[in-house]
């Protein structure tokens, strides 16, 4: 079932038309990542830039030729934009995505959407009322390789898939960032890139019923967690494993999926887009495939999103999806 019917948008851009970009919250992914990416789309053009601090708004709009530049989020909102990128600190998601709604914006949030189910279930109705769609920046999905894997599932070549196992072990000491700080501002490896692995999991393995998980500050010992890890019982059968931490000086990112007729490896899924990933296919019968491909995952997604908006129709990445992200991410923080 559909969360959002999307029948009357208020505020897509029209046939033939540039989508017209707000971007807000100027963060590091946001400046090297999010506004160059998308000013290489055609069909969309950064209008607007947000920030708290006008001189951060001020000298990315320098920097990238944007000519709106905001302190004060309802003027933002009321500039000459149709879409909006939403990049804050996690704990900021809630108010600006309804906002955001308010102002018959289509959205795409950074995950995770929200932190806790509370604010996800107002977010629903607010998009329900002002018929916008939702879209949260899982861009690993949308990668080649792992588009790959998931055909190969559908087609039945793995046999019954038994196991999948997604590991997002990544290198980040603590800073005074948001995510080294309090679960009430969003923190915590959890919230940040294990959510990431539970969105690969579900593409991959399909809908979750059962979930253990634990949580822990291993080494770093401050009031988030550094490390995580559950199980989880698919629905059609099966079960899965996640891992994620900020603890890796070595990173370790990987998917394994393991079935009755074979494997799949994913190795480096989760890099960045100048580090190649490598896809491992082992099949009864046939010998083994190896292919290494670069990927520029938030270019793929943001297409299909551009797509989406322009046609009116539901982004592939749904809104429903990134509530039950967030209700799994909850279900592991209180086992």
């Amino acid at each position: 079932m559909k969360i959002i019917s999307g029948k009357k948008q208020i505020a897509v851009a029209r046939k033939g038309k540039k989508l017209k970009w707000g971007i807000a919250g100027l963060g590091h992914f946001a400046e090297s990542a999010v506004i160059p990416t998308l000013q290489k789309l055609k069909k969309s053009k950064i209008v607007s830039l947000y920030s708290g601090s006008y001189e951060r708004a001020k000298s990315l709009g320098e920097k990238y030729a944007v000519e709106n530049k905001f302190e004060n989020f309802d003027d933002f909102l009321n500039s000459d934009i149709d879409t909006v990128y939403i990049g804050s600190a996690n704990a900021a998601h809630h108010k600006q995505v309804i906002e955001c709604a308010n102002s018959g914006k289509n959205i795409l949030c950074e995950k995770p959407l929200a932190i806790n189910t509370s604010q996800t279930k107002e977010i629903v109705e607010a998009c329900k009322q002002n018929d916008v769609f939702v879209a949260v920046n899982y861009i690993f999905r949308f990668n080649p390789l792992v588009q790959k894997a998931k055909e190969i599932i559908q087609k039945g070549l793995l046999g019954k898939v038994f196991f999948i196992s997604t590991s997002f072990n990544a290198y980040a000491p603590p800073s005074d960032n948001f995510r080294f700080l309090n679960y009430e501002e969003g923190g915590g490896v959890l919230f940040d890139i294990g959510t990431h692995t539970i969105d690969l999991l579900k593409y991959l393995g399909g809908n979750i019923k059962n979930i253990t998980g634990v949580t822990d500050n291993i080494i770093y010992k401050t009031d988030v967690d550094d490390f995580a890890a559950a199980n989880f019982e698919f629905e059609n059968g099966g079960y899965g494993f996640m891992s994620t931490s900020f603890l890796a000086q070595k990173p370790h990112r990987r998917i394994d999926i393991i079935g009755h007729n074979g494997t799949i490896t994913i190795e480096n899924v989760f890099s960045r887009k100048n580090v190649p990933g490598k896809l491992t296919i082992d099949l009864v019968g046939e010998a083994k495939k190896t292919f290494m491909k670069r990927s520029d995952n938030l270019l793929y997604h943001l297409r299909a999103l551009q797509k989406s908006f322009i046609n009116k129709t539901t982004p592939e990445n749904t809104l429903e999806n990134a509530v039950e992200n967030v209700e799994i991410i909850e279900k592991i923080l209180k086992t």
